[in-house]
């Protein structure tokens, strides 16, 4: 034995398990990690084709959404929420144990009780509960399926907007858009998968947060796109520029993109190369999905939309149209929903009624639209605010405002969903007599995110992406979440 071989031997012989423990974690964690790639793991993704079409978990329900989201909280009270006992104390100051220990983001003092400002009535053949405000969904209203208690921990606008539609309240984490697209891909590789329009003249409170990817790659986040002008900033060439120019000028940057790409191995840059590709070839499919010029005068007149106009019903058309097209995950924004009372815009007799009626018709014709041409079977149609309102009429400084409005309310508010695999004419969850709080069958942000993975044909647990530590997921890997099966068909 020489020299050498003796000292391996004396060294192999002073080797505990102490030793063997401490300096084979890493190689057993891993073997223990290869074991759960059944449970939550990456999506094999081809890089230079990141929104090609996926195989989901099982069967989906749905191949696309539409979520129509009423930024700024719509009154559950004067719409969906029937609550006669309420109109028993209205005028009347609000019992002590409605307000001990609660937030509000305005109310001070003894608010006065408020009744609903508006008739609720039975309709269709489901016998659903609904106000006067919305007489053209009452037509579709069979084909609607209400959660009515929904609740949130939140009570500021951006919170409560970035807890609905990402399960986090602060910002930086994916939204369900983003989750959506990642899971599904896109039918279309000549459009974003997911596609955001916005009208009244804002955007949500919370910002582009509510459409973005977090730390999923960033093709997957919403594509905010316009009803009036170009859909895109930019998307035509500039004056002088020709397509076939700007086709030589693309693969002159593709091929830095991708020595770049090789060099360093960062998926962004691959990403940024797809993404080159998609606006070259939007330059001609967006401007067609979006010229709603295309469609038959009785289109524009069920929708009531005005082409050349930004517009929720001009959306609503929009949404129809690029469902058609693939799009996998079209999102909504309609602001100006946030009725305070403050002046005649937020008031709940005047403006609220004012939005209603913008709204009613071209949600209505989008549902009867959709139904008629097959896509509604296969296309899940969501209807929200970010949380509900108070049963207290709003006071500010403890004093009582001319106009008549409501303060945020977390505990209780109604969200509907239509198409998709849900329950046609069926209602889900009730709140408190006075629809103050969600009281039998509480849905919260976090098990509606798993229903509507489960809509999609993913396990909500399984659909993950590793960041910070975890396998992340839509979900929340910290909060409970539970599907709904009751509102699934």
């Amino acid at each position: 034995m020489n020299l050498f071989q003796q000292l391996q031997h004396d060294r192999v012989q002073r080797l505990t398990r102490r030793h063997f423990l401490g300096q084979s974690a890493l190689s057993l964690g891993g073997l223990w990690m290869g074991t759960q790639q059944g449970f939550g793991s990456v999506l094999k993704k081809d890089p230079a084709a990141p929104l090609a079409p996926d195989i989901p978990h099982f069967a989906p329900k749905a191949k696309r959404v539409i979520y129509l989201h009423m930024a700024g909280a719509p009154s559950q009270l004067e719409l969906f929420d029937h609550k006669p006992e309420l109109t028993k104390f209205d005028g009347k100051d609000c019992p002590q144990e409605f307000l001990e220990g609660k937030q509000f983001a305005f109310i001070q003092g003894v608010p006065k009780m408020l009744g609903s400002q508006y008739p609720f009535h039975q309709a269709g053949k489901s016998g659903q509960w609904i106000s006067d405000r919305l007489p053209h969904f009452e037509e579709v209203i069979d084909d609607v399926c209400f959660i009515k208690s929904m609740w949130s921990d939140q009570f500021n606008h951006g919170p409560a907007q970035l807890l609905l539609h990402t399960g986090n309240a602060i910002p930086g984490s994916p939204s369900a858009g983003a989750w959506s697209t990642y899971g599904l891909g896109s039918e279309n590789q000549n459009l974003p998968g997911f596609i955001v329009l916005t009208s009244g003249g804002k955007n949500p409170d919370a910002g582009k947060s509510v459409w973005g990817s977090g730390f999923l790659p960033s093709v997957y986040q919403g594509v905010q796109c316009r009803s009036q002008g170009d859909p895109v900033l930019y998307l035509g060439n500039p004056d002088g520029v020709s397509r076939k120019l700007r086709r030589r000028t693309l693969d002159a940057l593709n091929q830095l993109n991708q020595s770049a790409a090789t060099e360093f191995g960062d998926p962004e840059t691959a990403t940024r190369i797809a993404q080159y590709e998609m606006a070259f070839r939007m330059q001609i499919h967006a401007s067609d999905a979006f010229d709603i010029s295309e469609e038959s005068a009785a289109v524009h007149q069920a929708y009531a939309t005005q082409p050349g106009k930004e517009s929720f019903a001009n959306n609503c058309l929009l949404a129809r149209r690029l469902a058609e097209r693939g799009v996998r995950y079209i999102q909504l924004f309609d602001w100006g929903w946030d009725s305070h009372g403050t002046n005649d815009q937020t008031d709940l007799r005047k403006g609220f009624a004012d939005k209603c009626r913008q709204v009613d018709q071209p949600i209505a014709a989008l549902l009867k639209d959709l139904k008629q041409r097959g896509l509604l079977e296969e296309t899940l149609v969501i209807w929200s605010g970010e949380f509900g309102r108070t049963p207290m009429r709003e006071n500010r400084g403890g004093v009582e405002m001319k106009a008549v409005g409501r303060d945020h309310s977390p505990s209780a508010y109604t969200l509907w969903m239509a198409g998709g695999g849900v329950k046609p004419g069926f209602s889900y969850g009730e709140t408190d007599p006075i629809g103050y709080e969600a009281v039998t069958d509480k849905v919260s942000a976090h098990d509606f995110h798993a229903t509507l993975m489960t809509l999609l044909g993913y396990d909500h647990k399984r659909l993950t992406y590793p960041f910070q530590g975890l396998e992340q997921r839509l979900s929340n890997v910290t909060k409970h979440s539970r599907i709904v099966h009751e509102v699934i068909a």
